[in-house]
C-alpha cells in the first residue's frame, strides 16, 4: 500500500502543477477548488474507477460527474494523465476553438460523462445514472464531487432525497469541504452545516475524512462499496488552494488565475515528479 500511496501522491502533484500551468496560460479559471479536489480525483482515476481511455463509452464503465463544474481544470488534468486526451491540449484551456472550456462538455471531451456547470445539476444527473444502473442490473458505480458552496442549491437536496429513496448503494458522493466559496466563508454566505448530519438525515451513509489523505480516501471508497441499501457521502475536509501556500485558505483564489511569476513559484513549491 505504501508504494501505491506514494505513486498516487506524485500523480496528485502532477495534476496540481497542470492546474496551475493551464490556468496561467489561459489567464482565467478556478484554481482554489481545483487544487482542493486533486487528491480525490487522483484516487478515483488512478486507483479505483473502471474506466478505459481506449473505450470511453463502455456501457459497463464506472461513471464520474464533476458536479462543481467550474473546477474543470482538475478533471481535464486527470483525463489527460489517464490518456483520454493529449497532455498538450491542457495548454488550450478556455481558448477559442479548444474543447477544454471553462466547464466540462461531454460532447467534446472523451471521458466526460456529464456536462456540468450549473450547480446542483451534476449530482442530480449522477443520481439518474445510478438509478439507471440499478434498473439495468449493471455493476458499475457512480461517483460525483460536489463543492460545499454548491450545497446551498436546493436541487442538491432533492437529489439526495431521491438517492436514498431508491437505495442507490452504487452511488458515492464526495463533498469538497474547503469552507470557502467565491463570496467568502460558506458559513457566512449561506451556512450548509452540519453537512454530515444533513446527509445522514436524508438517508445516506456518511464518512468524514481528511480529503488530502490518499490512504483515507481509498479506505472510505472501500467502505462505501461495502455499504448496502443506501448511498454514501464522503465528507472530505480539504484546503482551498491545497499545495500552493499563497493560495491556501484564500477565497480570493476561487476564480483568479496566477501570473507567470506566481505560476513558477507554485510549481516549484508543489514539487514531485513530472
Amino acid at each position: 500500500m505504501n508504494n501505491k500511496v506514494e505513486e498516487l501522491q506524485n500523480i496528485a502533484k502532477t495534476i496540481r502543477k497542470d492546474i496551475v500551468a493551464m490556468l496561467t496560460e489561459s489567464a482565467s479559471g478556478h484554481p482554489g477548488g481545483s487544487l482542493s479536489a486533486a487528491d480525490i480525483l487522483t484516487v478515483l482515476y488512478f486507483h479505483e474507477m473502471n474506466v478505459d481511455p481506449k473505450n470511453p463509452h463502455n456501457p459497463d464503465r464506472d461513471r464520474f460527474v464533476l458536479s462543481k463544474g467550474h473546477a474543470a481544470p482538475v478533471l481535464y488534468s486527470a483525463l489527460a494523465r489517464k490518456g483520454f486526451i493529449p497532455v498538450e491540449d491542457l495548454k488550450t484551456l478556455r481558448k477559442l476553438g479548444s474543447n477544454l472550456q471553462g466547464h466540462p462538455n461531454m460532447n467534446d471531451v472523451p471521458g466526460i460523462d456529464m456536462s456540468t456547470g450549473s450547480l446542483g445539476q451534476g449530482v442530480s444527473a449522477a443520481v439518474g445514472m445510478a438509478l439507471a444502473g440499478k434498473l439495468d442490473k449493471k455493476s458499475y458505480r457512480v461517483y460525483s464531487v460536489l463543492g460545499d458552496g454548491e450545497l446551498e442549491e436546493g436541487q442538491v437536496w432533492e437529489a439526495a432525497m431521491a438517492a436514498a429513496h431508491y437505495k442507490l448503494d452504487n452511488l458515492t458522493l464526495f463533498v469538497d469541504f474547503n469552507g470557502l466559496q467565491i463570496d467568502g466563508d460558506i458559513t457566512k454566505v449561506m451556512n450548509p452545516s452540519p453537512i454530515d448530519e444533513k446527509y445522514k438525515a436524508f438517508g445516506f451513509h456518511v464518512i468524514t475524512i481528511d480529503g488530502h489523505d490518499i490512504e483515507a480516501i481509498i479506505k472510505a471508497i472501500e467502505e462505501a462499496k461495502n455499504t448496502k441499501g443506501k448511498p454514501t457521502c464522503i465528507l472530505c475536509n480539504t484546503i482551498k488552494g491545497k499545495g500552493v501556500s499563497f493560495m491556501e485558505n484564500q477565497a480570493s483564489w476561487h476564480g483568479t488565475a496566477p501570473s507567470k511569476e506566481q505560476c513558477e513559484a507554485a510549481i516549484k513549491e508543489i514539487g514531485g515528479e513530472n
